[in-house]
């Protein structure tokens, strides 16, 4: 991938001449092919985030109904959802590497959408706990087969976009767990004898799950239409031994380290303030769960696009100007100025005040994505894309997803008490969010020198 750079190394200082990137696109699949996979991306996506986040606003009755302490909550929401992430992610990466992407990837699909329905027939903890397992069985095969396809449809300096607009997905994702989730909460309250056929009647919570997980099934036909591109730089018949791509990693230690160890600080802050924030509007302010889902629904849809667009852009920016180390000069402005709002907001007055500060963070905080994203695929090779790939989500999804919710719960119930997550929320913004910044920073000249050598790492 990075051998279609167009980027010279004896003039490694200077921009990428406009003809060079013209002739370096022949070599990738119509514009046509590659939006239409964007398009069913951002699908995938969508479904994939509306299943995962939707539980966050159900955090209350999902207790009150279950009788279960903060902790056991953050075990449902973190470490359940990794588990299979961590026994069958480098299997299915290692797949991907080497099989139909989009086949693999609407399988996943498939799966995650029948599991979401299956956690709405949950009684128990345990119940629960092992569909939600399952969901995240279906879940591993999403970024590795995302990633891998988007870097074989665009060239280098197109990738930060077209990731930008396939986590379009994730913003509509986020959004509709909260809003769909509290017009359904709306719903289910005016009307409490709902009951499904054979299933029989279901208390409000569950109904949603079940309604969320139906639009997955339809996604994964959607997906199964795309086609696949062809493999730049080819695919191995067996795949690369995992000593390999580890003693990979060591060699560009310097290139590779910053950003799994930054990501894994920053997801954990994250991915806890996304799990436990309805709830600390909730405990603090006294909202109700509905308000809290349109409230924080819309702070999503005018947050997360706005800082998707000004993330990508500035990573163009840089592209073209010749700045080679520029997705992860993104992500360094993007955590340092997002850390500060993160911390502060927990401590605002009123909840306005908190929604203002928290939807800053999260806009600064988003403009990271798709150029961190980019900065792994850009400089990983192409036998090599998804095993990275799923390391570098690994780290994001069971560190930040699994530790995130599991800290600040922690902290709820052992520490500052569960009225007072206000507290909990700010003290992980900033114990994780400040080393963040400078590991970050740390990965800014070894990252430029690789891409500026205009030659693949080996």
């Amino acid at each position: 991938m990075v051998s279609h750079m167009a980027v010279n190394a004896e003039i490694a200082t200077r921009a990428v001449s406009p003809e060079r990137a013209r002739l370096a696109e022949t070599d990738y699949p119509p514009a046509r092919q590659a939006w239409y996979c964007v398009f069913a991306l951002a699908l995938a996506v969508m479904v994939n985030f509306l299943d995962r986040g939707i539980l966050t606003l159900l955090v209350e009755p999902i207790k009150r109904d279950l009788r279960l302490t903060d902790v056991q909550m953050s075990l449902i929401m973190g470490f359940a959802f990794t588990f299979f992430y961590v026994v069958l992610g480098l299997p299915v990466a290692r797949l991907i590497d080497r099989k139909s992407r989009k086949l693999i990837m609407t399988a996943g699909i498939t799966i995650w959408s029948v599991m979401t329905m299956l956690c709405g027939l949950a009684t128990n903890f345990w119940h629960l706990f092992f569909a939600r397992m399952g969901l995240g069985v279906g879940e591993t095969t999403s970024g590795p087969s995302a990633y891998s396809l988007l870097a074989d449809y665009f060239p280098p300096h197109r990738l930060p976009r077209a990731i930008s607009f396939m986590q379009g997905g994730f913003v509509l994702g986020t959004g509709l767990s909260l809003i769909l989730g509290a017009w359904i909460i709306d719903f289910v309250a005016a009307n409490p004898n709902l009951t499904l056929p054979i299933v029989g009647p279901l208390r409000g919570w569950q109904m949603v799950l079940m309604l969320v997980g139906l639009p997955g099934l339809v996604v994964a036909a959607i997906m199964a239409s795309v086609r696949e591109p062809r493999r730049l730089g080819g695919a191995q018949a067996e795949p690369t031994p995992v000593a390999e791509i580890f003693r990979f990693i060591l060699r560009h230690r310097l290139v590779y380290l910053p950003l799994f160890l930054g990501m894994g600080l920053r997801s954990v802050q994250m991915f806890g303030t996304q799990m436990w924030q309805p709830a600390f509007y909730g405990r603090t302010y006294g909202w109700s769960p509905s308000q809290i889902g349109y409230v924080s629904g819309l702070s999503v849809f005018i947050a997360m696009p706005i800082g998707l667009a000004i993330g990508g852009w500035l990573a163009e920016r840089y592209w073209k100007r010749g700045v080679h180390d520029g997705n992860v000069r993104v992500v360094v402005l993007s955590t340092l100025i997002s850390v500060p709002f993160a911390v502060a907001g927990p401590f605002m007055p009123n909840p306005w005040l908190a929604v203002g500060c928290l939807l800053l963070a999260t806009l600064t905080s988003i403009m990271a994505a798709a150029p961190e994203n980019a900065a792994v695929q850009t400089v990983t090779p192409n036998r090599l894309r998804g095993q990275m790939t799923f390391l570098f989500l690994f780290i994001m999804n069971v560190v930040g997803m699994g530790l995130g919710p599991m800290v600040v719960g922690a902290l709820n119930q052992y520490v500052f008490g569960e009225e007072l997550i206000r507290h909990s929320l700010s003290a992980v913004g900033a114990l994780m969010g400040i080393p963040a910044i400078y590991i970050f920073w740390r990965g800014l000249r070894p990252y430029g020198r690789a891409i500026a050598s205009g030659k693949p790492l080996e």
